[in-house]
């Protein structure tokens, strides 16, 4: 029973944390702002670190499976 909702926050982690990173990474590629009004080094660091950090949760969470 309790598998459920682990498995269901882990895939909702990785999800939203590869779609973060490759959503940066496009925006990188092409020149194009990652967030407007921020240091484009800042944007790029923190939306990375964060992308890692949720998909890093995800894989924690298809752990506790």
């Amino acid at each position: 029973m309790e598998s459920g909702p682990a498995i269901f926050a882990g895939t909702a982690f990785a999800l939203f944390g590869a779609a973060l990173l490759v959503w940066t990474g496009a925006r990188v590629t092409h020149r194009a702002p990652v967030a407007h009004g921020v240091n484009r080094a800042t944007a790029v660091t923190l939306t990375t670190l964060f992308g890692a950090a949720f998909l890093v949760a995800g894989v924690w969470c298809f752990t506790r499976v």
